[in-house]
């Protein structure tokens, strides 16, 4: 009889930094998160991983790493070779190769620093994104990279390069200034004249002509992230574990927080709890094996299924205690 896969819920962004999410959260109605503390009173806590808003890798890309059997000293800050896996899954070769993602995007300029607006909101199609990319390719080729394109905001990039430059997750730097999360070093050096050069010929690419008469923001730059390497075996390992473990991200948290958008956060904590969160409970209670993992902006807690009798102190805290004193942990 085959194995049933483990079914694992990763929420970033179920708690974060901004000063408004502490209210938002505390002002939830109980309907909001019914299935979740239902969920994790089924629970019971197996993992912390504790960090701090710096670190390049987020707590969720830190847990994903870990859910694919990475251990933590395969996986530096701003070294989870998560482009690398892509680059396994989806490219006939190139194992063993250095390889990182490439994600076009829109710098918003201010008088003093330059604020990375949302990709998602461009908008861009798969023909823009190819366009982009044949223009670009030149100017990576002098640097030993090559592009290969893998959806219209997400590119693989291979070179040697990328090997050992850490870099910071593309949520580290959303609607932030981009100064503090570039890379150091002397790849950080060729990083930045890159990101010149491109800001250069994307200023006065047709593309970007056409985009400005639909009222469409320009692409002027390109973020780097997800970097690293990985051995064939290491990554049909991991490759292996993810068919194993299905590993769900949902992205509406996350999103609402980019955009500020408090309304839209409480919304998508309802939708989360009757959708995937429902679903987790339902295999939970078939008697199955279920994870579940919150994220913040420092800390992830990782809770597995349990047995009657079996909860741990720390998931006491959801009764009689509200959610959110379990969620200002992260």
């Amino acid at each position: 009889m085959p194995t049933l896969p483990l079914h694992h819920l990763l929420i970033p962004f179920a708690a974060c930094n901004a000063e408004t999410w502490l209210p938002t959260v505390q002002a939830l109605p109980r309907a909001s998160t019914r299935n979740l503390t239902q969920l994790l009173h089924g629970m019971k806590r197996a993992h912390i991983d504790e960090g701090d808003v710096r670190t390049l890798s987020p707590p969720h890309e830190r847990a994903l790493a870990r859910a694919l059997g990475f251990a933590p000293t395969e996986t530096p800050d701003g070294l989870i070779p998560l482009a690398a896996l892509d680059a396994a899954a989806q490219l006939p070769a190139g194992a063993g190769q250095a390889w990182a993602w490439i994600t076009p995007c829109h710098w918003s300029m201010g008088r003093d620093h330059a604020t990375l607006t949302d990709p998602a909101a461009l908008a861009l199609t798969e023909d823009e994104s190819r366009t982009l990319l044949a223009a670009m390719q030149p100017y990576f080729e002098t640097d030993g990279i090559t592009l290969h394109y893998l959806a219209p905001e997400r590119w693989l990039a291979e070179g040697e390069p990328f090997r050992k430059l850490p870099t910071a997750s593309l949520d580290r730097v959303l609607s932030r200034n981009v100064d503090a999360w570039l890379p150091e070093g002397h790849g950080g050096r060729n990083l930045r004249r890159l990101q010149n050069e491109m800001q250069m010929l994307l200023y006065t690419h047709p593309l970007n002509d056409a985009r400005a008469a639909r009222r469409q923001q320009p692409i002027n730059s390109f973020w780097l992230s997800g970097t690293g390497a990985l051995p064939a075996r290491k990554a049909g390992n991991a490759l292996a574990q993810r068919g194993r473990e299905q590993v769900s991200v949902p992205r509406s948290l996350a999103l609402a927080v980019f955009n500020d958008d408090w309304a839209a956060y409480t919304q998508a904590w309802a939708a989360l709890d009757t959708g995937e969160i429902a679903q987790l409970l339902a295999h939970q209670r078939a008697g199955e094996t279920v994870r579940l993992t919150l994220c913040g902006d420092r800390n992830a807690l990782t809770f597995a299924s349990s047995h009657p009798g079996l909860f741990t102190k720390f998931s006491n805290l959801l009764s009689p205690k509200p959610l959110w004193n379990l969620l200002e942990k992260l």
